[in-house]
């Protein structure tokens, strides 16, 4: 008798289906360098094509971007992308919106989204993806607060969509030799890890400018702001310097751990931390400072023992480990991870880079395993093959739910100053009540999950 085989409802012409020879509709939301970025990246798989674009902005110049970025911006990255990528073919037009709450209602050919708006705005954008039955791709750290972040994992995984984060080194290589070497025991027991990234944003004042200039042609500004409390347009807030704001992003933590503390969650399968304490520059009252040290500590895990997890930035960094031959530098440029056992060290790049252990002699010593884990065919590529009904993305919002949820702890933790004890599946803080009120946000009225 011939075995029968249940396959998703996707798969096999449900909500969300393509069939494998199909063109995958895109929208992007967030046209500014990191999300047109992106797009360029969809845009080398013959596959794709993006039907709409959704930004506040007509054109902007983001901080330290040769190129203009916006609807526009984007739109004219399409034609060169096409030029040089599909010569010969032209690119199907792309709608253009300032809201994409509109773009929802009036277009009905999208397929799936890319997400790539200030911090503040993720959630918002990925739900109303969410409950259009769009795939979604959503920039780290997919959240601004906890609670969003709980709310559209449950909302997808109801919705059976494809989801991916873009913390794109979870595609690598190196991560996955990171894990199966830490489960081999390459090093043995792990009790402590310690990431960093050189990075710091600490480019405005500390406190919301008083000045009021011009808001620029082009930007709808109470739409950038979204549901975030209205302030003043200022060139402080946008382009691009967003992420130093409380209310607007999540500073270098929130930026750069996803990346780099990514290998340190999958391998070690860091779930909740129990107590989260930092470290810190003086911040501004509404802003993050310009450099911290962030801890995490975590039970036990079958039989994995408890681990602290150190996060340093701004320039600050770990002690250099003895291990380390003399004149060889931290890998990473100044972006990096390293995993302490009770049998030797692990060091790697950011972004989930190659792992060596050290000394070199002790790496050239090592028996590697086979491969238990499988490759990816790369970031964006998993997420369109999922599109079609493929298996799920390794960093999907299911997976990488536990690391941004620890994160944004992280972030309140920098924020409030003080030693804070986690209840995570709870998702509240049980020693200061007044961190609590970071947890869930309170969005201004017209914006709703």
């Amino acid at each position: 008798m011939a075995g029968i085989t249940i396959l998703p409802r996707y798969v096999i012409g449900g909500r969300g289906y393509l069939a494998p020879s199909d063109r995958i509709n895109i929208a992007l939301i967030g046209a500014g360098s990191q999300g047109i970025g992106d797009m360029k990246g969809l845009l080398q798989e013959p596959d794709t094509q993006i039907v709409a674009i959704a930004d506040p902005s007509r054109e902007t110049k983001p901080r330290g971007e040769r190129r203009s970025a916006g609807r526009t911006g984007a739109l004219r990255v399409i034609e060169e992308m096409y030029e040089a990528e599909r010569p010969g073919e032209k690119p199907k037009p792309s709608a253009q919106y300032s809201d994409f709450r509109q773009m929802f209602d009036k277009e009905k050919g999208i397929d799936a989204v890319l997400v790539a708006t200030p911090d503040h705005t993720h959630a918002i954008a990925v739900m109303a993806a969410i409950r259009a039955g769009k795939h979604v791709f959503c920039e780290k750290p997919l959240c601004h607060k906890i609670s969003e972040v709980r709310k559209i994992t449950e909302a997808a995984r109801e919705a059976k969509i494809a989801t991916q984060m873009g913390n794109q080194g979870h595609s690598g290589e190196g991560i996955r030799l990171t894990c199966e070497w830490i489960w081999d025991g390459a090093i043995g027991s792990v009790r402590e890890v310690h990431g960093w990234a050189k990075s710091s944003y600490y480019r405005a004042p500390g406190t919301r400018p008083v000045e009021t200039p011009p808001v620029p042609e082009g930007l709808d500004w109470d739409l950038w702001i979204g549901p975030a409390v209205y302030r003043p347009y200022h060139p402080f807030y946008h382009p691009g310097v967003w992420r130093f704001w409380h209310e607007f992003g999540t500073g270098v933590l929130g930026d750069f751990a996803c990346h780099h503390l990514d290998p340190a969650f999958w391998a070690l399968k860091l779930v909740h931390p129990t107590s989260v304490q930092a470290r810190r520059d003086t911040p501004g009252k509404d802003s993050f400072p310009k450099a911290s040290i962030v801890t995490f500590e975590f039970p036990e895990r079958g039989t994995m023992p408890p681990v602290k997890l150190h996060w340093y930035d701004g320039g600050l960094m770990p002690e250099r480990p003895a291990e380390l031959e003399k004149g060889r530098e931290f890998p990473g440029d100044g972006h990096g991870i390293l995993f302490i056992g009770d049998k030797g060290k692990i060091v790697c790049p950011g972004w989930g880079g190659t792992p060596r252990i050290i000394p070199e002699t002790a790496m050239r010593e090592y028996r590697r395993p086979p491969r238990s884990l499988p490759r990816s065919k790369g970031h964006q590529r998993d997420w369109l093959d999922a599109c079609k009904g493929g298996p799920m993305p390794s960093a999907n919002f299911e997976a990488v739910s536990p690391m941004v949820e620890s994160i944004l702890m992280g972030v309140i933790a920098v924020i409030t100053g003080q030693r804070l004890e986690w209840d995570g599946p709870g998702m509240r803080c049980t020693n200061y009540p007044p961190a609590n009120d970071w947890v869930t946000p309170i969005y201004r009225s017209g914006w709703t999950l």
